[in-house]
């Protein structure tokens, strides 16, 4: 039987044994499977058939920037040095001062609104 060469070829095989021995053998051009390997870099995926599986089964991958997250918990370590700063004050002194509290408010405040960016830039995620 003679193939085209735009045609991909599905097979299936699978041991029995082992239900994730199961193979799909797809057959492509080479141009073809450049451009799939090129899309695998651009998605950071590097392993050809977990980039396959991926697009087989749900048809995108999504590409997740998380340096915010970082940030937050940047942002929630610096508050948490900070509330442990006046947390020794206080017991240094046996009070805190209103100053101390709006420190916290405006940091934990700052923490909030990054937050809040994060999760409305997520929700346009399908």
């Amino acid at each position: 039987m003679i193939i085209p060469a735009g045609l991909l070829l599905l097979s299936w095989c699978c041991d029995m044994k082992e239900p994730s021995q199961g193979r799909i053998f797809v057959r492509v051009t080479p141009e073809e499977r450049m451009k799939i390997m090129q899309k695998m870099e651009l998605a950071g995926v590097r392993k050809i058939s977990a980039y396959m599986r991926k697009m087989a089964i749900d048809g995108h991958v999504i590409m997740l920037d998380l340096s915010d997250i970082k940030e937050v918990e940047r942002l929630l370590g610096e508050y948490t040095d900070t509330l442990k700063k006046f947390e020794k004050k206080a017991e240094e002194t046996g009070c805190i001062y209103l100053q101390d509290i709006k420190q916290l408010q405006v940091e934990l405040d700052e923490i909030w609104e990054t937050l809040k960016e994060i999760l409305f830039r997520l929700s346009f995620i399908k």
